[in-house]
């Protein structure tokens, strides 16, 4: 008789032991431990908003950010007082915002695609 799997140190029974000793596949393993995989494979329809709320955020923030270091580096042209401050944190705003809302408009076509092979 096997023996359930243990946590590293010994002191105690891992969860997925029992799952593992009844399978004798390795897929089942993969399909319990990806999460995402049931995200497109369930036969539940989601409306537009589901699908793309979280590339939306993340452009509509990095729009922000990169908003906001615009107006930090042109203080920095404008006022005397602390301009090392803009001058340093300005483009840090910049290039932040520039990669959340480029991430975020990859992230978009990624979703289409997998929509597509989902039908």
């Amino acid at each position: 008789m096997e023996e359930p799997a243990r946590s590293p140190d010994g002191s105690e029974q891992c969860p997925q032991g029992r799952e593992l000793m009844a399978s004798s596949t390795g897929s089942t393993l993969c399909m319990s431990s990806s999460r995402s995989e049931s995200v497109w494979t369930s036969s539940t329809p989601r409306s537009r908003w589901d699908i793309y709320r979280k590339p939306l955020v993340v452009v509509a923030v990095g729009v922000a950010i990169f908003l906001f270091g615009v107006v930090i580096t042109s203080l920095a042209c404008f006022l005397k007082n602390h301009k090392k401050v803009y001058k340093m944190s300005g483009p840090a705003f910049l290039s932040l915002g520039l990669m959340l809302l480029v991430c975020g408009l990859v992230w978009i076509p990624i979703i289409r695609k997998k929509q597509k092979q989902r039908q």
